[in-house]
């Protein structure tokens, strides 16, 4: 073969250096007679083709020779199948890589386990990522089984972030990755969207689709590479596209039910440019909404990772994936769709247990975040980085479904006036607590508060304060709520306290979570099933208010939050209140958050 090389590439040099055609390589002599006259034009057409194919088969050679100059340069020293191949680039009839034999065990075990049910296997080999077809949840995939919903619950958070924020992106035909763009929370401006999501046309929904598919594995991939699992007997025709009948005939009568079965089907495509990565995945946007779409993703991102690179980053890497007994994504999968890393916990950075051992946490800012029913119920607690993600976009889970929240308004993060300044009086505070969090100081350290903070109480009210020799936070937040804004106080005319109102939307995709009755099926027994949209009216009073203080009043989480001790203000009753899980949710996002919806209430089951 090297031998064959360097006789093409010295003809290829001869060729250059003179003005008349090669001699034909032949295997038997011909007649002289009969030899074509080739003009000068077609001549040097053959000498540039031969030069080309000649120097691509060096290169080709070298990279052969030289492996250790591949693209990935990630820290896991990894044996996937992805990180073997080249960018294959979206050329019609690419098939693809298959699996060894050993990737697609150790694929089939880390995501189902050594033993899994066959009702598992099908809840996951029949999940398409499909738009709703009702007119309003349009904009929204739709869910038919339980089980891959933290798959599709993320990818269609990204969705909306481009629905939302990047609603001019989708209708160019070379896509931007929005790494690329200023992603970056509009903090010092306003920007509302439309929820006018009826307008969405195919076009603009499918080139949602493909960014957020691509930034996701990009995000996997390290921004490095992406892996696309793609099924075998699957390829583009002449124009570029993945016919349904080819992809039917793919899907007949296949099954998954071993890791046979993945090495069998299973072919593997590693991009390393997003611009032929994107064209790629639009080329197979029919493949992901045929009923192994679900499942090609997840396997995607996971090869994108590399499986060696995600077993390091879980606690605990002997478990499936898919949890047991009812085929849930595990946080470990919304985790690696979210931040890229398939860490098993919400919280920010790592939590050192001693002895060499520690817990992984979100180590990054993130685009669209997470909130958790759990963590209202004392069983995790969600850190910074999912909580305040880029932009105001959530997965949402429950102990058995991951859903999505989002606001049309990018200040629903912004902390107010009252808010920044009680933050940073109540950090100075908690400076000086020598308490172990008692929520007391002494008098020297509540001197450097106040010159911390810039506060200059009046004579008497100081006295009060500091007469028993400790100063309480409860104490001294009252007094501030009551001290000019002049003095350094947060005394508010309009008597809103730093009260927020805003909107929030609420996406279940499932299609059993409209249970309202309004339509019925066969025998008008069973209710329509079909994805729900709620929108949310969220008032939040400040997170600390006088009454609240006076009477020591926590309010629970399923009072609705109408409890209040003191004078029915506007700040603690602003208006009836509705309770669900869902605002359970919101609450620990926004504290004592006041909910109102028309309608059912919003289900995250």
């Amino acid at each position: 073969m090297a031998d064959q090389e360097e006789e093409d590439l010295r003809m290829a040099l001869r060729m250059s250096m003179q003005n008349s055609p090669p001699e034909p390589k032949r295997s038997k002599p011909r007649d002289a007679a009969s030899a074509p006259v080739v003009s000068p034009e077609e001549s040097r057409r053959l000498q540039r083709e031969l030069m080309a194919a000649a120097a691509e088969k060096r290169m080709r050679a070298a990279k052969i020779a030289s492996p250790s100059k591949a693209i990935d340069r990630s820290p896991c020293k990894s044996t996937d199948v992805a990180k073997k191949d080249k960018d294959l680039g979206p050329k019609g009839g690419n098939m693809g890589k298959e699996l060894s034999s050993d990737e697609a065990n150790q694929l089939f075990s880390m995501v189902f386990g050594s033993v899994v049910s066959k009702d598992i296997l099908a809840q996951w080999s029949n999940q398409g990522i499909r738009f709703s077809l009702d007119p309003e949840t349009s904009m929204g995939l739709v869910q038919h089984e339980g089980g891959p919903c933290g798959v599709l619950a993320t990818i269609q958070a990204f969705v909306l972030k481009y629905f939302l924020f990047f609603p001019d992106e989708l209708g160019k035909v070379v896509p931007n990755i929005p790494q690329n763009l200023d992603s970056g929370r509009l903090t010092k401006g306003r920007y509302v969207a439309s929820n006018n999501f009826s307008s969405l046309s195919e076009d603009a929904k499918a080139r949602a689709l493909v960014r957020s598919m691509g930034e996701i594995l990009f995000l996997c991939g390290s921004d490095k590479r992406l892996v696309i699992a793609n099924l075998n007997g699957i390829c583009c025709d002449i124009e570029g596209l993945a016919k349904d009948e080819t992809i039917a005939k793919a899907l007949e009568n296949l099954s998954i039910e071993s890791a046979s079965d993945l090495h069998k089907i299973l072919r593997i495509e590693t991009y390393t440019s997003q611009a032929s990565a994107m064209q790629r995945l639009q080329v197979m946007i029919p493949v992901f909404q045929s009923r192994m779409g679900a499942l090609l993703f997840l396997i995607s991102a996971l090869l994108s990772r590399g499986l060696d690179c995600v077993q390091a980053d879980r606690d605990d890497p002997s478990l499936p994936l898919v949890t047991a007994p009812f085929g849930h994504a595990s946080q470990e999968i919304v985790n690696l769709l979210l931040c890229g890393q398939a860490v098993p916990n919400v919280f920010d950075g790592r939590m050192d247990l001693g002895g060499g051992m520690c817990l992984k946490g979100i180590s990054t800012s993130v685009e669209v975040g997470f909130l958790t029913l759990l963590e209202s119920l004392n069983f995790c607690k969600v850190g910074q980085h999912l909580k305040c993600p880029k932009w105001p976009i959530w997965v949402v889970g429950s102990e058995s479904h991951y859903t999505v929240l989002f606001a049309l308004d990018t200040t629903v993060q912004d902390e107010n006036e009252l808010e920044e300044r009680e933050s940073q009086i109540r950090k100075a505070f908690d400076a000086q607590d020598q308490s172990g969090g008692g929520g007391f100081i002494s008098v020297e350290g509540f001197q450097q508060v106040l010159r911390e903070t810039s506060i200059r109480l009046p004579p008497e009210k100081l006295d009060h304060l500091c007469g028993t020799g400790f100063i309480v936070w409860s104490e001294f937040w009252q007094v501030i709520l009551d001290l000019d804004k002049s003095l350094g106080g947060l005394k508010d005319s309009s008597g809103l306290m730093g009260k927020k109102v805003f909107d929030l939307y609420h996406f279940n995709g499932i299609a059993k979570s409209d249970l309202n009755g309004s339509h019925m099926a066969l025998g008008g027994e069973t209710p329509v099933q079909r994805p729900r949209l709620t929108k949310l009216r969220v008032s939040v009073p400040p997170r600390w208010t006088p009454e609240e203080f006076m009477a020591d009043v926590v309010v629970s989480s399923g009072s609705g939050g109408n409890e209040s001790s003191g004078k029915d203000t506007e700040v603690t009753k602003p208006e009836p209140a509705q309770h669900a899980p869902l605002v359970d949710c919101i609450r620990t996002r926004w504290a004592r958050a006041v909910c109102n919806w028309v309608g059912d209430p919003p289900s995250i089951v």
